[in-house]
């Protein structure tokens, strides 16, 4: 089945590009071809792409029963300009999927109890903070103010350089304490971190807390988000994390669907992928 595009209207929040308009999301959803109420897996892309960067995911999902559904984040997809805000305000991505949620619940015939979440790097820290990871006010004050170095974004460079021309030091203070905030949504059940981002940024004792099953895969040649930082954090905090690097050669853009993938790891993470879901999102929850 083909995915649709769909416009979504965020009234909650401005457009940083136009302030005087509402925040809007261009959402991609493939309709379930199987039984109804469906089960629902939500996916986030990285810094920079779009939703159709995981299709490969979509796809197996889809075919498996799933109602799949993305959104290309605002500032931060190349269907879209590229905003500092997009790339800096990572908080915003949840809230994004959140809005996505909404919709689905609706317009669509899906079952609430049985949603789960995948993301590739940003979009894998985005999959952290629907399900309570937050972020670290302390450390990403630091990193706006340009006290501490900010992780390298190819996508962006002088990012933090760009930020603080446009906004003050006191601007960027009160939105490192805004987006610290739980953007937790406790209609994922469960999620999928695909080679994610800023683990440093993060508060510990947030993935501490996160109570669901999650699996968390990377590969060790990955020099954009390197795993001592990033997956093995997630993997090692979250108490009900199974991570498992996916080979020593494995780089960071396996995960987008136009690379090259000599090795096969698309195929084998999309099957891990389809049982991991069908597996904890089978049955509805009574709690």
């Amino acid at each position: 089945m083909s995915p649709e595009t769909v416009q979504l209207r965020d009234r909650s929040r401005p457009s940083w590009s136009t302030p005087a308009q509402h925040r809007l999301l261009q959402a991609r959803i493939w309709p379930t071809n199987g039984p109804t109420p469906a089960p629902v897996v939500v996916l986030s892309h990285g810094t920079g792409g779009a939703g159709e960067d995981l299709d490969w995911l979509a796809k197996p999902l889809n075919d498996a029963g799933f109602l799949v559904a993305s959104v290309d984040h605002p500032g931060n997809s190349y269907n879209d300009e590229y905003l500092v805000e997009g790339f800096s305000f990572a908080w915003e991505r949840a809230r994004d999927i959140s809005l996505l949620l909404d919709y689905l619940v609706a317009e669509h015939d899906i079952d609430v109890d049985r949603i789960g979440a995948a993301g590739f790097s940003f979009g894998g820290y985005t999959v952290a903070a629907l399900l309570g990871g937050r972020i670290d006010v302390d450390i990403m004050g630091a990193m706006f103010r340009g006290l501490i170095p900010a992780p390298e974004v190819p996508e962006f460079p002088d990012l933090i350089k760009a930020l603080r021309s446009k906004y003050s030091d006191a601007e960027l203070t009160s939105l490192a304490e805004s987006g610290a905030r739980s953007m937790s949504d406790t209609r994922v059940r469960v999620g999928i971190l695909l080679a994610p981002a800023i683990g440093r940024l993060l508060l510990p004792r947030s993935l501490q807390q996160i109570s669901v099953p999650v699996l968390v895969r990377w590969g060790d040649d990955d020099s954009n988000t390197p795993p001592e930082d990033n997956a093995h954090l997630y993997r090692d905090l979250i108490p009900h994390a199974h991570g498992e690097s996916l080979g020593s050669d494995v780089g960071h853009y396996v995960f987008l669907g136009d690379r090259e993938d000599a090795t096969g790891v698309r195929p084998h993470v999309a099957a891990e992928t389809v049982e991991f879901f069908t597996s904890h999102l089978s049955v509805r929850h009574t709690d």
